[in-house]
């Protein structure tokens, strides 16, 4: 089996309703707690390739940090590798949940989305 990785917020309602999706469908990930472990530059690089998603759509735009950094109009500022630091420098900036397979990533719970990534 390839390796599956759920990155995830414990305190986030909608990472909680995920993870519970995935252990109703007894779908085994390797879990991760994206403030613990933070995703690494090259990590999120990787990732926002794999996705081919904006940068943007990487960030929690409804978190509470993303707000009080007043980072909506760092965008046309900063340059991608600027944004990318900036992502890394805290999980709390980052969407969540996501979900990485082989076939791709997925930023967010949408089940119909998980399903397509994660079925053989």
């Amino acid at each position: 089996m390839s390796e599956r990785h759920f990155i995830y917020y414990p305190k986030c309602s909608t990472c909680r309703k995920a993870e519970k999706w995935l252990e109703e469908k007894k779908v085994g990930v390797n879990k991760r707690h994206i403030v613990e472990k933070n995703p690494t530059f090259e990590e999120l690089t990787h990732w926002i390739n794999l996705s081919r998603f904006p940068i943007k759509k990487f960030f929690n735009t409804s978190g509470l940090l993303y707000k009080s950094m007043n980072i909506k109009e760092k965008f046309g500022v900063l340059t991608e590798k600027e944004l990318i630091e900036l992502l890394a420098s805290n999980g709390m900036l980052v969407k969540r949940p996501i979900i990485i397979t082989e076939k791709g990533i997925a930023l967010g719970f949408n089940p119909e989305e998980w399903l397509k990534l994660l079925e053989k």
